[in-house]
């Protein structure tokens, strides 16, 4: 699984959290100035992943109020641009002349190599806490003109639509379920997560021109597995549904998957088998007649599956979920007749 470091706040008692807290913030290589209203029972948690080229922390807590100097700057300049999602509270964000309020699913931006100053509160801190994801991208490694991006500054950007809302699933999803991803996976996960972010970015810019020809290919592939992963039940899902759904041709939506392990069309089909293969051996799912689990993953007509599954694995829908299934062992089976009465 990936490597997560964490800092939980809570294993110290209430008069000492706050305080490791601040411990906390002085060692990372953008620290901060932090006041909190909360200080006296500072309920705290940071959690930290490295993927590659940027790094993802995710924070939990009641109140913080924080202020990069100029002073503080000096002294540590680690060159990071900050893009930051809020899962949970409210805040501000303030860069170069810029204040933005900042609502719950909504992206802010700032370079932590200039003076600025955040604040995020908990709606309701006695019940719930403030959280946010926040990904730390060096200047190097942000492939867009340096000049333009000060025009996003310290600006708020939607996490609910358009390339905006696969990167906030990207993040959420990587940070609520490291485990299911392979140590091996970081450096790609990162390129990923970069190219999204890039995108988005270089769209609110309105100078997608900006953004590197491979960066933008890359971004759109991801979004169109997305569309096909939110969409496989729809039996109607073909390639040039999906090429319709993002306002490209049917042209382009194959020469965007040439540089890919395989076609639109057997990327789609591929993901419904695999789908499928998992259903078949799921043992709560035994009673489920083939069909059913065909049809709920784009599967409409029953012969048609059985020509494809078996031209994939060699076996019908039904001879692969026998040979994959674990016979039910009889715990209490009926003991012998010993003593079996005398035939008349």
């Amino acid at each position: 699984m990936l490597h997560r470091d964490t800092v939980d706040t809570t294993v110290l008692p209430p008069g000492e959290r706050f305080g490791m807290w601040l411990d906390l913030v002085a060692r990372t290589s953008a620290p901060l100035r932090i006041q909190s209203a909360h200080s006296a029972d500072f309920a705290a948690r940071a959690d930290f992943l490295h993927l590659g080229p940027i790094q993802l922390v995710e924070y939990r807590y009641p109140s913080l109020d924080a202020t990069r100097t100029r002073k503080l700057i000096q002294r540590s300049d680690p060159e990071l641009y900050v893009l930051a999602l809020t899962t949970g509270g409210v805040g501000t964000s303030s860069q170069d002349g810029r204040h933005s309020e900042i609502q719950t699913g909504e992206f802010t931006f700032y370079d932590a190599s200039r003076p600025h100053d955040v604040c995020h509160h908990a709606t309701e801190p006695e019940r719930d806490q403030a959280t946010s994801i926040i990904t730390l991208i060096p200047h190097a490694a942000l492939p867009l003109p340096p000049q333009r991006l000060a025009a996003l500054y310290g600006g708020r950007m939607p996490g609910s639509e358009g390339v905006g809302a696969l990167l906030a699933q990207f993040l959420l999803r990587i940070n609520g379920h490291p485990e299911q991803y392979h140590a091996a996976d970081a450096n790609r996960l990162g390129a990923v997560g970069l190219d999204l972010a890039t995108t988005m970015l270089g769209r609110h810019l309105v100078a997608e021109d900006a953004v590197p020809t491979e960066v933008r290919r890359r971004a759109l592939v991801t979004q169109v597995q997305a569309y096909v992963h939110r969409h496989l039940g729809n039996p109607a899902l073909t390639p040039q549904v999906v090429a319709d759904a993002h306002h490209i041709s049917l042209r382009t939506l194959h020469r965007l998957f040439e540089g890919e392990e395989s076609t639109v069309a057997s990327y789609i089909r591929d993901l419904r088998l695999a789908r499928c293969r998992r259903d078949l051996t799921d043992p709560v799912l035994r009673t489920q007649p083939v069909q059913a689990i065909a049809a709920r993953w784009g599967f409409s007509d029953k012969a048609h599956f059985s020509r494809v599954f078996r031209a994939a694995h060699g076996l019908s829908p039904q001879a692969y979920r026998e040979s994959h299934s674990d016979p039910a062992r009889i715990v209490n089976q009926p003991a012998p007749m010993r003593n079996a009465p005398r035939a008349n």
